[in-house]
This record gives structure tokens, C-alpha cells and sequence, in this order.
């Protein structure tokens, strides 16, 4: 596995505690999910259901009571040495300025941005030190994706790992330095797409992915060449 690949520990910065523990367990980069509710910046990844003062995600139902974790908790827990991914969720015109304002308040850090609303990322083609990812969740976005961006036009593209083959991969690679993708949480998965040219994998297990990854390179460097003796 190339040393330019990214492991991305998936949703971790959701939580205080699991930041810690991504952080110490060597994740190059923490993911968190960002919304603008009331003028906050909030980080989870529930939804909202419309006004009601209800949090839900596919699973589970949250509690609406307890008090949200913040984008500046956010910020001032995680360790200078880690890049922290910010993935901006809703539609709000507001979002993308909020965080913007957010992030240059709390110092200089290295930062990945990412978001399916593309427009929140104009924001931040200026700021140093920033790489800036359109996402795609669908076919819809992707072809939109590639209809919309010509070569060398992007920093960096995060798409779902449903939607990539080889020929996805290349032609997003033309658009894209930085090809990212979720969810990547085998090892099997993470050599395939490292493969077709994938640079980040977006996990739920960042530090198993890459222990394995680095077991089987380190058992296939000490094996006898074929023929040897």
C-alpha cells in the first residue's frame, strides 16, 4: 500500500471520546458531520425530523434533550497533529460561511472539507492548508460530478465505493489529485480500490484496515522469491 494513501476514521469526531481514541490510535484524518441549527454549528449525524424536537438516523432515535456537541468543542479537543475532515450536511446558504468563520476563529489547522451541497465549499478554496472534496452519494451526483468539472479542476472528490470501477476511478482522477471513498472497512476492499487509484478510505475501523493492510505487506516482503530456496 503507497505511503500517499489516507485513512479517514469515519464519524469519530461525532464524539469526544471516540476522537480521543482515533486520535491515539494513529487515524491520519477524524471525520466529523456539521449542521447549522438556530445559529449553531452542530456535530452528529442525526437528522433533524422537520421542526419536532426529534434526532434520528436509519437505526436509532437520538436524545433530543441532551445537550449537542459543538463544532468549537470540536476543534479545540482535537490534537494539532491530526486533520480533522469537516462534512457539511443541510442546505442552509449560511453553513458553508458559519464553518468558515468557525475554523479560522480556532487557528490555523490542516482541514479537509467535504460536502454533497457543493456551493458550501467555495468558502474554503482559499484557506491554507485545506483540501476540499466534492462529494457524491448517488449516480445522479457523479454524473453531475463529471459533467460539471473538467481535468485538474478539483482538489479532491469523496464518492461512494458503490458507485466506483476502474473507469470511474480514472476519470476522476483526471478531475482530482485526491480520489476518497466510503466505506472502506476490510482490507480486501482497501487494496482493490488503492488499486484503481484511490487515495482516502473513509472507515469505521481506520486502524484495523490499516494493521491488516500492514501485516499482509510485511508477510509478502519476507517470503522467499518464487523458485528460492
Amino acid at each position: 500500500m503507497g505511503p500517499h494513501v489516507r485513512f479517514v476514521a469515519h464519524r469519530a469526531g461525532n464524539d469526544l471520546a471516540l476522537l480521543a481514541a482515533a486520535a491515539a490510535g494513529g487515524a491520519d484524518v477524524v471525520e466529523a458531520d456539521v449542521h447549522l441549527h438556530r445559529g449553531r454549528l452542530e456535530v452528529r449525524h442525526t437528522k433533524r425530523l422537520w421542526l419536532l424536537p426529534i434526532l434520528w438516523d436509519r437505526w436509532y432515535l437520538a436524545d433530543p434533550f441532551a445537550p449537542p456537541l459543538l463544532l468549537e468543542q470540536v476543534l479545540e479537543a482535537t490534537p494539532p497533529e491530526v486533520t480533522l475532515m469537516l462534512d457539511l450536511k443541510g442546505a442552509s446558504p449560511r453553513l458553508g460561511r458559519a464553518v468558515r468563520a468557525a475554523v479560522d476563529a480556532g487557528g490555523p489547522r490542516p482541514l479537509v472539507v467535504s460536502a454533497r451541497v457543493w456551493r458550501h465549499l467555495a468558502r474554503f478554496g482559499d484557506r491554507p492548508d485545506t483540501t476540499v472534496l466534492h462529494s457524491a452519494g448517488s449516480p445522479r451526483q457523479l454524473r453531475r460530478l463529471l459533467r460539471r468539472h473538467g481535468p485538474g479542476r478539483l482538489d479532491g472528490v469523496s464518492v461512494h465505493r458503490r458507485l466506483l470501477d476502474p473507469a470511474t476511478v480514472t476519470a476522476l482522477r483526471e478531475r482530482a489529485a485526491q480520489v476518497w471513498s466510503w466505506p472502506v472497512d476490510t482490507a480486501e476492499v482497501a487494496r482493490q480500490l488503492a488499486g484503481w487509484g484511490v487515495t482516502g478510505f473513509i472507515s469505521d475501523a481506520p486502524e484495523r484496515v490499516a494493521a491488516e493492510l500492514r501485516r499482509e505487506d510485511g508477510a509478502a516482503s519476507a517470503a522467499p522469491p518464487a523458485g528460492g530456496h
